[in-house]
C-alpha cells in the first residue's frame, strides 16, 4: 500500500514538473521557454507579457504645390498720364480808346488807335496824333481862301502822292501830297497865300505828314 501511495505521489510530481517546463511531446506550442502562469494559482487565463500596438501611419497627405506662373507672361500695360483738359480760350479784351487829348479840338482824330490828323482852321494849325497822343505839332497852316473853302469833318486818307501836278491849275505842283478829299490834301504850299481848298504846309512839315500818315488815316478838319 505505501509503495502504491508512493509511485502515485511521484507520478504526480513527474505531471507537474512535466507541465511547468514545458517538455514532453505534447509542448511544442510553449517550446523555447516561454513564460506562463504557474498551474493551480486558480486556472486563469495566461496572459502575454508585451501588447504590440497597432501600426500608425507616419505619411502625410501630400500638399499641393502652386501652380508656376510662366515668366515671359507680361501684365497689360496700364496708361500713366491722364488726358490733358484742353485749356479754356481766353476772351480777347476790348482794345481801350484812347482818352482824347484836352490839347486838340479833334475828339474823332484823338479817339482813333492808329495815326491821325487834326486841322483848326480859325486857329490855323495842324497835329499828327498816335493813338489819341498828340507826336507832332501844332504847326502852322493855311486853308482855302473864300469860295475854296476847306471841307470840314471827320475823313480819311484816300491817296498819296510825292509830287502831284494839279491839271486845274496849270500844273501848279503839289509836293508831298495827302489826299484825304477828292482834290484836297495836305501838301507843301505858302503859308501868306491862302489855298483853294488844300492845306498849306510848310516843306518841312509837309514832309512829315507824308510819312506819317497812311491810306485809311482818320482826318478830322474843325472850323
Amino acid at each position: 500500500m505505501k509503495r502504491l501511495l508512493a509511485g502515485a505521489a511521484a507520478l504526480a510530481t513527474a505531471f507537474v514538473l512535466a507541465a511547468c517546463s514545458g517538455g514532453g511531446s505534447a509542448g511544442g506550442a510553449n517550446a523555447g521557454g516561454g513564460a506562463v502562469a504557474a498551474a493551480g494559482t486558480g486556472g486563469g487565463t495566461p496572459t502575454t507579457s508585451s501588447t504590440t500596438p497597432a501600426p500608425t501611419s507616419t505619411v502625410a497627405a501630400p500638399t499641393p504645390s502652386a501652380t508656376p506662373t510662366p515668366a515671359s507672361t507680361k501684365p497689360a500695360p496700364t496708361s500713366t498720364s491722364a488726358k490733358p483738359k484742353p485749356k479754356p480760350t481766353p476772351t480777347p479784351k476790348p482794345t481801350p480808346k484812347p482818352a482824347p487829348d484836352p490839347g486838340v479840338p479833334c475828339a474823332a482824330a484823338a479817339a482813333s488807335a492808329g495815326t491821325a490828323a487834326c486841322v483848326d482852321i480859325s486857329a490855323h494849325k495842324a497835329w499828327l496824333l498816335e493813338g489819341g497822343k498828340v507826336v507832332y505839332g501844332p504847326v502852322p497852316m493855311l486853308p482855302g481862301r473864300k469860295g475854296y473853302e476847306t471841307p470840314t469833318g471827320a475823313f480819311h486818307v484816300i491817296s498819296k502822292e510825292k509830287m502831284h501836278l494839279s491839271k486845274e491849275f496849270d500844273n501848279a505842283e503839289m509836293p508831298n501830297s495827302v489826299f484825304f478829299y477828292p482834290g484836297d490834301a495836305f501838301h507843301t504850299g505858302s503859308l501868306s497865300v491862302y489855298s483853294h481848298g488844300c492845306i498849306h504846309l510848310s516843306a518841312g512839315a509837309s514832309l512829315k505828314f507824308f510819312n506819317t500818315l497812311h491810306v485809311g488815316d482818320v482826318v478830322q478838319v474843325v472850323p
